[in-house]
This record gives structure tokens, C-alpha cells and sequence, in this order.
């Protein structure tokens, strides 16, 4: 059962939320580029959060990173680490190459501060460390261990963090995910599951001119394959099926022997799931003398709304209002790792900071949403129970 703290507004000093303080902060996150691809460059800034957190009551437990990727960070509270508390997630990677803080440096107009990754979501795991810090600084401790892990891997599907955020998370009580807010500051209370396969068609090559009857063309049994993949689309039922990336043939004059497509798949609940992976991975070659086979998985399940979710949400909202502003919840189709922890632990997502143009040349969050943001963390931090 899940218990709730009342509305005790009392909080750290009103001028340590101060959103120049925080945005400075931010600018030091975001002028260390992140790609997935690089991880020494996302150990860089690995570092210099391990750094923020040394002065602080916390241990410190560093992941090294496999398969091309960078480390991981779990920082832990010292208190409450003997029952369910608060996992918070974050993801430190961007998916903006090196070089391209040159197109898009650290700036500010107006309401807006831009920088690659500074709203998806440097900025909004930022605000969470700074809540925690402001935590670590009032005269008492929550009853509830915070665990804040970042990872460096989120971008391209979380492979080598995917382990430890569902084992991190079945541990806890709740999870608090810092992706962006949607839509004018709304946080996410339910996403689409995710999918992805690789399709590989082996045909047979032949001169195309003088002997095309030998030949048995895999680029068009691929059409077959596209035609049928987009078959499956149904906006009614929230289901999408894309063939994002295709590839195929060696010479104009030869029948093409190879083909290959990915795919990606979004399900809005996990019977979807199920009818929708089993219809992918089951595709069939329509052409003798060729075949069609099929790689693939759920990458991550639906974040459905459930119960505990939902008793989440509710508090938050009931937070925010005592804030001054109004929380208002979204589903969104785009994934992330509290796709992860939803199925089994009261998740709350799109936490972080608002913005707009995530993975864009002009990707910017709104400076005037850094205190209201970051004051919430810290409320929730204060009474979950």
C-alpha cells in the first residue's frame, strides 16, 4: 500500500532553487558532449557527476561500461537503504554527434537555454541532482533511500543498463524518470512499448539481362516484406509498424541475391505486444527460392498506467498544485527505461525539464520551468512514503 506524506510545504531555502543557479549547473553537463557512440566522453562527464555527489551522504557505485558503451553511476543515499525507496533514473548519453555543440552551443534567449541534450535530458537529470543536493542540506532525512542511477546507454535502447534499472527497480518503492516533460510541462504516465527487428532475404543472383529467368530477386521480395509490414499499421488501436532503414542489391544488372530492412514496432499495451512480435517475427517468404528470416524482440515493454502509477501521479499533481502550477499527465509513444520499471513499481515519467525539440538542431528547455521543475523533485523526495 502505498502512503503518502500531507501537504507540509516547508522546504529548503527559497533562494537555493534559484533557476540561474541550476542553469549554470546545467551549461557545465551539456558543454561535455555525450554521443552513445563515444564512451569516453560520456565517462568524462560520469566523472564530473560522481564529483558533485563526494561531499555529500551518499556511496557512490561505478559501473564499467561494456559493448562500446560508457559506465554507469548508482549514487545512494546513506539512510534508508534497508527497505523499498525511491529510485530516480537518468541518462546522460545524447543521441548529437561530436562536433555538433558548433551548431548548437550553449546559449540563451530569452526564456529559452539551448544546447545538444540540454532538454532530452541533461537538464532534466541535472534538476534532480540539485534537489537532492538542496535535500542533503535540510535539517532532517525523508524516511525513504533515494538511489539516483545514470546511465550512459538510454538512446539506443538501453543494452547494457537494461539489467541493472529492472533489478534497481524491483527494489524499489517508486521510480521517478527525468526524461522531458511533454507538451507544456505534462509528465508521462504511460508509453508505448517498443520493437525492433532486422529482416535478412537471401535470394538468387542471375545476369538480368541475358539469363533473368535464373534469378530470384530479394529487393523484390522485400517489397512484398514492406508491404506487408505496413499492412499492420493500425492508429486505431495505437499499433505502428515502420520500416525505417532498407538495403538491397549490388549492381543495377543483377538480380539482387541480398535485401535487409529494420523495423521498428510500438505497441500501447502488452496483448499487442504479444499478437504484433509474433506476426513480425513470423513474416514469409512469398517467392520461391527465397528466403525471408527474422530477428528481433520487444525492445521495452509498455509503461501501462496502472494503479500505482496512477496513486503516483495523483500526489504529484497534489504537490504541484501547492507549487503554483498544474500537473497534467500524457501517454506518449516514444520509450524510455521507465518502460522498464513500470510493469512491477509505481512509475512517474517525463519529470524533467520543459522544452521542445529534443534530438533537433535547435533542442532548448525553458529556463522559467528549472525552480518549479526542480521544487517538485524535492517535494517528492520529502514525502513519499
Amino acid at each position: 500500500m502505498m502512503r503518502f506524506e500531507g501537504t507540509d510545504t516547508s522546504m529548503a531555502n527559497s533562494n537555493s532553487f534559484d533557476s540561474q543557479t541550476i542553469l549554470a549547473g546545467i551549461r557545465r553537463w551539456v558543454e561535455i558532449e555525450t554521443p552513445t557512440e563515444v564512451p569516453e566522453q560520456v565517462n568524462k562527464l560520469t566523472s564530473m557527476v560522481a564529483d558533485h555527489y563526494r561531499d555529500l551522504p551518499v556511496t557512490l557505485e561505478r559501473v564499467a561500461g561494456v559493448d562500446g558503451c560508457g559506465d554507469h553511476l548508482a549514487v545512494r543515499s546513506t539512510w534508508g537503504q534497508d527497505r523499498p525507496g525511491i529510485l530516480v533514473l537518468s541518462h546522460l548519453d545524447t543521441v548529437h554527434p561530436m562536433g555538433f555543440i558548433a551548431r548548437l552551443p550553449f546559449k540563451v534567449e530569452g526564456d529559452s537555454a539551448f544546447g545538444p541534450g540540454i532538454y532530452d535530458m541533461k537538464g532534466g537529470a541535472y534538476i534532480a541532482y540539485h534537489a537532492f543536493r538542496e535535500l542533503c542540506a535540510a535539517p532532517t532525512r525523508p524516511p525513504l533511500g533515494i538511489t539516483h542511477l545514470f546511465t550512459s546507454d538510454e538512446e539506443i535502447g538501453s543494452p547494457t543498463s537494461r539489467a541493472l534499472i529492472e533489478n534497481e527497480g524491483r527494489k524499489a518503492k517508486y521510480v521517478l524518470v527525468t526524461e522531458p516533460a511533454r507538451d507544456g510541462g505534462k509528465i508521462v504516465t504511460g508509453r508505448k512499448g517498443v520493437g525492433r527487428f532486422q529482416v535478412f532475404i537471401k535470394g538468387v543472383p542471375a545476369h538480368a539481362g541475358s539469363r533473368p529467368e535464373d534469378g530470384r530477386s530479394a529487393v523484390r521480395e522485400l517489397a512484398n516484406v514492406i508491404q506487408t509490414l505496413e499492412g499492420m499499421n493500425d492508429l486505431k488501436r495505437g499499433v505502428t509498424v515502420n520500416v525505417g532503414v532498407v538495403r538491397g542489391g549490388t549492381r543495377p544488372n543483377v538480380t539482387p541475391e541480398e535485401a535487409y530492412a529494420e523495423v521498428d514496432l510500438r505497441v500501447p499495451g502488452i496483448e499487442d505486444a504479444d499478437e504484433f512480435v509474433g506476426k513480425i517475427l513470423g513474416l514469409t517468404s512469398k517467392t520461391d527460392g527465397v528466403t525471408v528470416t527474422v530477428t528481433g524482440e520487444l525492445n521495452r515493454p509498455p509503461y501501462e498506467k496502472g494503479n500505482a502509477g496512477a496513486s503516483l501521479y495523483e500526489h504529484a499533481k497534489t504537490l504541484a498544485a501547492e507549487l503554483g502550477f498544474e500537473l497534467i499527465d500524457t501517454h506518449t509513444g516514444g520509450g524510455s527505461d521507465g518502460n522498464f520499471t513500470a510493469p512491477h513499481t509505481g512509475t512517474l515519467d517525463g519529470l524533467g525539464v520543459d522544452g521542445k525539440g529534443a534530438h533537433t538542431h535547435y533542442e532548448q528547455l525553458y529556463v522559467s520551468s528549472l525552480e518549479p521543475r526542480a521544487r517538485l523533485l524535492y517535494r517528492l523526495y520529502q514525502t513519499l512514503r
